[in-house]
């Protein structure tokens, strides 16, 4: 009978292991999910930026170094490895201030205002943002899951044994 208890105790122990790994997996994966949302995001910001500036440039003739510093500001951004996350949100930070200026300087030309490719490029650009907001939410709340997760007890046993770090 101590036999059976003993047993079913480590089965039952065993079973609460699995299912708490299975748990840190599928919360590993939502932050990897979150985190491809975000490169979709910014690919698409990535691949409007060109068009916005070329538009642009025909009107802003006295504005080159708005110009030029968000086209800088483009290319440091596709340099950056998708995987560091950190570097990633520090040139997407200086690449979204310098397009915030530059759409400041937009407003300073009526006729840049009421060309209707760079109103079509300011709304998808708007579009872009509102997404990349939203996915950036989806990847701070699968972190802050996961992390908690890896933090907690019992499950910070299981993580620490398998590798899963915050």
């Amino acid at each position: 009978m101590t036999t059976w208890i003993v047993l079913a105790v480590i089965v039952a122990i065993g079973v609460y292991v699995i299912s708490l790994y299975n748990r840190l997996v599928r919360q590993r994966q939502m932050v990897r999910e979150g985190w491809s949302g975000i490169e979709v995001q910014l690919k698409r910001r990535f691949n409007l930026i060109p068009n916005l500036v070329e538009a642009v440039k025909g009107y802003m003739t006295h504005e080159r170094e708005t110009l030029t510093e968000a086209t800088e500001m483009w290319a440091q951004a596709g340099h950056v490895p998708s995987g560091d996350v950190a570097a990633r949100a520090q040139a997407e930070g200086m690449l979204g201030a310098a397009l915030g200026r530059l759409l400041a300087v937009a407003e300073n030309y009526p006729d840049l205002k009421a060309s209707d490719n760079f109103l079509d490029l300011q709304n998808a650009l708007d579009k872009v943002e509102h997404e990349l907001q939203m996915s950036r939410r989806y990847y701070n709340g699968a972190v802050r899951d996961l992390n908690v997760m890896v933090e907690s007890f019992p499950s910070n046993i299981v993580a620490g044994q398998f590798g899963f770090t915050k």
